[in-house]
């Protein structure tokens, strides 16, 4: 049996099926390799796009920073919360195996969709009340921006005081304009917003179908006690960060050198590769994630076609978002929550309702001890919604400061770049060496421990992925990179820091807990999530202390946003792979898939709000560009510290509350 206490969502149907039949993968259950490929394609399709998304937003669109993180905030927001009716589904009806396979195809045609993006908005700006067209000069990241007032052109220029000066070409302050009189924005296609908006709504629904299920049957695996089972999940959270590692370096490289539909095409491919992995298993994967024994097969069609009239109410929730409006000042927090866009009052009201609704439902259906260990799962998923806010600031606010306020030029490249310009073959060559070593590599690692015929499809495989990795790269060449004189990280290429130290770093802690756990010292869970809520405040402190280093530019060195980083991993370390493993073995066993859906429900308000934490960092930009660097970083600089401080106090808050909370876990580590 693949897992005694399981109901009949995750028992085999396979009597073959068997976690102890000594085909082994690194020591773990040979499916553990399938569902680790899956997932790392799908989060190269997904981290590849999250990664230019609030940048698309800002530059392509000419959304303001306000709106632009709105937006990410609520599309980050609901692809964690569509696991809650995924999970529900899958737990009832479909299975897991059936879900996975359907969102992986709703995925795919969401990041295809976000290719067709039209032609670039075109900046205007109104000043006192008067519209005036924006022209964009200057090359790549030292553009300036001007209006034309008459026969003068004249340009923009911020000032500290939130005011804006109109210079001439003398250099003399033509005009200076109030703050409340000043206000940037662009002329955008509403069709090609539509279809924004389209992508971004498939992506959600099919994640809700994709996420939580292929989690659970990881949680499968592994028989109950198995010390193996941190350990496991520990390793497929590595494959999470070796899929977004990969593709946080491509797609963002791709969209500043092809074209933004590049980097969303290459994301859309990945999650194809996703699906295919998952679709033709070769049996691998038997028996695992059916379909309930009593569930009826007949619905399968409804369930699809309910999921596709769901993508419409999608739209109409980012079609909601982008047009709010905040409360006059004064309307307090009754006013607050009357005027939150629909997104923000579903969210808050499904977190607040469905968590002591779990509780009651455990309290009359479970025994003392199940009560009160999901009473700890609970507490611990309150929690988790502090880290994840300020955690996931790095896709919306850290993306804008590094753009905008950090050094992005890497100063050692400029003799491998020097080679590149004089001799175009010393391009293809290094690029060959990394691209092949980087296949060899993969093809060591998921061919171990497989048949030679197996072997050689996989190598097959393996060697097409790097063709077209290469000839990616033949493009980029196109496109000038390689013609600079030192390489110039593209912003959203930054985000690539956290899915370098997670790969690094992963199989470390997973041997770290495992030695710890021999011994009797591995820290209990809750110890590690007030310790990855002191990390993950102390990454922005690391990062304001940094910035008192900032030259006349107001830029900060792109080492202490790595820094930050750094630190932001350890502490992801000590929670996600850890709290995934805390679901399975403190849910009762009938509702596992749904507590997946709650665990990420409160991933889900975290994002929500991370964005709008995010719009509290909003700077005023023209044409996507900042006004003034200094009001910048300052404004960065004060939202980093108050919310550093604000997790730490947080964490060891919950360092005290560890120990009733390890009585309530009855021995659960």
């Amino acid at each position: 049996m693949v897992n005694v206490n399981a109901d009949e969502t995750f028992e085999p149907q396979s009597s073959h099926v068997s976690r102890s039949d000594g085909d082994t993968w690194f020591d773990h259950p040979r499916q553990l390799k399938r569902l680790f490929t899956t997932e790392m394609w799908e989060r190269f399709g997904y981290y590849g796009m999250r990664a230019i998304l609030t940048l698309y937003l800002v530059n392509h669109f000419l959304f303001s920073d306000q709106t632009s993180t709105g937006i990410y905030g609520g599309f980050t927001a609901l692809v964690y919360l569509t696991p809650l009716v995924g999970g529900l589904i899958a737990d009832q009806y479909l299975g897991s195996k059936r879900s996975v396979k359907f969102g992986a195809i709703l995925m795919a045609l969401g990041y295809f969709t976000m290719c067709f993006g039209g032609q670039a908005a075109k900046p205007f700006a109104t000043i006192d009340g008067q519209r005036y067209e924006v022209s964009v000069e200057g090359e790549r990241g030292a553009e300036q921006r001007y209006v034309t007032v008459g026969t003068e052109k004249l340009l923009i220029k911020g000032n500290e005081d939130k005011s804006v000066s109109l210079m001439a070409a003398d250099g003399a302050e033509a005009r200076r304009v109030a703050p409340d009189k000043f206000e940037s924005g662009g002329d955008r296609s509403s069709f090609f917003v539509f279809v924004l908006l389209l992508g971004l709504s498939l992506v959600t629904v099919g994640n809700g179908f994709f996420k939580p299920n292929i989690s659970t049957i990881v949680g499968t695996l592994y028989d109950e006690g198995d010390r193996r089972r941190d350990a496991g999940f520990t390793i497929f959270y590595m494959g999470i960060n070796l899929g977004s590692l990969i593709s946080q370096f491509f797609c963002p490289l791709l969209a500043v050198s092809v074209g933004w539909w590049a980097g969303f095409g290459l994301a859309a491919l990945g999650m194809t590769c996703s699906w295919a992995l998952f679709q033709f298993d070769g049996g691998r994967l038997e028996g695992y994630g059916e379909r309930p024994a009593n569930a009826p097969a007949n619905k399968d069609f409804v369930i699809y076609g309910c999921a596709l009239l769901a993508v419409p109410l999608a739209i109409f929730l980012f079609w909601n978002l982008m047009n709010y409006v905040e409360p006059p000042a004064g309307s307090g927090i009754v006013g607050y929550v009357t005027s939150l866009p629909i997104m923000g009052k579903f969210l808050f009201g499904t977190f607040l309702i469905s968590v002591p609704a779990i509780l009651m439902w455990s309290f009359a259906k479970g025994s003392r001890t199940e009560f009160q260990m999901m009473v700890a799962a609970m507490v611990l998923i309150v929690f988790n919604v502090v880290f994840w806010t300020l955690f996931e600031q790095a896709g919306s606010s850290l993306t804008l400061f590094a753009e905008r306020n950090t050094v992005l030029e890497i100063g050692w490249t400029a003799p491998l770049f020097a080679a590149f310009r004089a001799n175009p073959i010393t391009y293809y060559l290094f690029f060959a060496a990394i691209i092949g070593g980087i296949a060899w590599l993969a093809f060591w690692f998921f061919a171990w421990g497989e048949e030679p015929a197996t072997r050689r499809k996989m190598g097959i495989a393996t060697a097409v992925i790097a063709v077209v990795a290469f000839v990616g790269m033949h493009f980029a060449r196109l496109g000038g990179f390689g013609s600079q004189p030192v390489y110039v990280m593209p912003a959203g290429q930054t985000q690539i820091f956290n899915a370098l130290f997670i790969v690094i770093l992963a199989p470390l802690m997973s041997v770290l807990w495992n030695v710890l756990a021999k011994r009797g010292l591995e820290p209990p869970i809750p110890i590690k999530f007030g310790l990855a809520l002191m990390g993950v405040g102390a990454g922005f402190l690391f990062l304001v202390w940094g910035a008192s280093f900032a030259g006349a530019n107001y830029q900060v060195g792109l080492a202490w946003l790595a820094g930050l980083y750094l630190i932001h991993s350890i502490a992801e370390l000590c929670i996600s792979p850890v709290g995934l493993s805390m679901i399975t073995k403190l849910s009762i066993a009938r509702i596992v898939g749904l507590m997946m859906g709650v665990w990420f429900l409160s991933i889900s308000v975290a994002q929500y709000v991370a964005g709008a934490v995010a719009q509290v960092a909003s700077v005023e930009t023209v044409g996507g560009q900042v006004t003034n660097l200094k009001v910048s970083l300052e404004t960065y600089l004060g939202v980093f510290t108050t919310i550093g401080w604000i997790a730490v106090g947080i964490g060891v808050v919950l360092l005290i509350l560890a120990f009733p909370l390890k009585y309530l876990m009855h021995g659960v580590k």
